[in-house]
């Protein structure tokens, strides 16, 4: 079943308007187009909890709930339909987990601590092969739990393990690690 926003949930997602936590408004952004098991195997696994809050508060809406779709133009039944990889998969890369490091360095040290943020640039445009970038991004996250705390660097991990390719993931988790 597909899940859709509700106006509350559009005017909640609205500029200087704040009143759910972090990860219900990064939900509520995910939600078109996902299934509803999608949306409740994130955050691992409380994202069921989560949904559940969303549509008894009333952001999120089954297909039945809505008010139908205005008559949209249909496509010919001749026309074969293109076959496009999941969004998931197809934004999965090194380069793009590389990438997100080089952002959440930029992000969380130049101003706090501009020396460690100069080396963890070092490191990253040193690191040429994946163990090399995970160690790397690793000790970034270490870091963060040090300056930020465990829950912001575990949610930075996590947002990095989902930007690792599929056939090579690896947990960066360190209880998966030992």
């Amino acid at each position: 079943m597909l899940l859709q926003k509700t106006e509350k949930a559009r005017l909640e997602l609205l500029p200087g308007v704040r009143t759910l936590s972090l990860r219900e408004r990064s939900l509520l952004l995910l939600v078109d187009g996902k299934s509803l098991s999608d949306l409740q195997a994130m955050y691992n696994g409380i994202g069921a909890q989560i949904v559940d809050n969303l549509m008894r508060q009333g952001y999120l809406a089954g297909p039945a709930e809505l008010p139908p779709p205005s008559a949209a133009p249909r496509m010919p039944q001749d026309v074969p339909s293109i076959q496009r990889p999941e969004p998931g998969d197809a934004l999965r890369s090194l380069a793009g987990a590389r990438m997100y490091l080089f952002d959440t360095c930029e992000r969380l040290f130049v101003r706090r601590d501009p020396v460690l943020a100069q080396q963890f640039r070092e490191a990253l445009r040193a690191a040429k092969d994946r163990a090399s970038m995970l160690d790397v991004g690793e000790a970034m996250f270490d870091e963060v739990a040090l300056a930020a705390g465990a829950e912001r660097a575990a949610s930075l991990r996590e947002r990095f393990e989902q930007l690792l390719p599929p056939e090579r993931y690896e947990s960066t988790q360190p209880s998966a690690l030992a």
